[in-house]
């Protein structure tokens, strides 16, 4: 009973927090899970809530999107997200690149759990420095924003600071910038679960699906609520707060400490 506490106030919390600083979903409900759960189960399970999430906007919103955008960035950012998740499953299928010992107990450095890292600091830092987070390019590179957005989606599931910088100069209006882009994240989202799923269903390891179905569920009323009954606001002293332990946990998820 206390693990399924500890595990829905976390996500419940995670994805509350998405409405007081500039890191979206995905990024933050990673790490909450990784706490809790393999690396590469913990962004399947990302990609669940995250889908869910944007099927919720997309009701609301999707009328409006671009669909000339969505085809020129949707089918690349489609073909790499596969080959996102691919990478991913092959991660975590490698033996460890190191191994060593800290107060007596004995850390590995897995090659997935190093990639995630790496990644989520990245990105953290992407969305936090101010000469990166307003980076935005011209239309005529959309297939090329569609392929990095669907390719580190798939691997980890970080796809929206990347496919805002994309999709920042194609000239939409601000109804179908949202649109466009909850369309997109939904596609990316779906292809990627096509893969996650049936590994996960493949997994030797039992999973406990009833854990999982109610971190699920927090996760996405914590993302519900928030989004009903609070203003979307920035903090800059949460968002620095948020980065800050985005930070730590890359950090630790990198050296094999968690």
């Amino acid at each position: 009973m206390l693990t399924y506490l500890v595990i829905c106030l976390v996500a419940f919390a995670a994805s509350g927090l998405t409405l007081f600083s500039r890191f979206g979903l995905g990024t933050l409900l990673l790490p909450a899970f990784a706490l809790f759960f393999p690396v590469e189960q913990a962004v399947a399970l990302t990609a669940v809530v995250h889908f869910l999430n944007n099927l919720f906007k997309l009701a609301l919103v999707g009328c409006h999107s671009d669909r000339r955008v969505v085809i020129r960035f949707g089918v690349p950012a489609i073909l790499a997200a596969l080959v996102g998740a691919w990478v991913l499953l092959q991660l975590s299928d490698l033996r460890p690149l190191a191994t060593y010992t800290l107060f007596g107990r004995e850390l590995r450095v897995m090659p997935v759990k190093l990639a995630m890292g790496l990644l989520l600091a990245v990105f953290a830092l992407f969305d936090l420095v101010p000469c990166t987070r307003d980076m935005s390019f011209p239309p005529r590179y959309l297939p090329l924003g569609g392929a990095l957005s669907g390719f580190f989606g798939g691997l980890a599931g970080m796809q929206g600071a990347l496919r805002s910088a994309f999709l920042m100069r194609a000239g939409l209006s601000k109804e179908a910038f949202v649109a466009t882009g909850v369309v997109l994240a939904c596609l990316i989202d779906l292809t990627r679960l096509g893969v996650y799923v049936p590994a996960l269903l493949a997994a030797r390891t039992g999973l406990d699906y009833p854990l999982l179905a109610a971190a699920v569920l927090a996760a996405f009323a914590g993302a519900y609520l928030g989004t009903r009954y609070l203003k979307k606001v920035t903090l800059r002293g949460v968002q620095l707060l948020v980065a800050v332990m985005l930070l730590i946990v890359a950090m630790g998820l990198a050296t094999g400490v968690l």
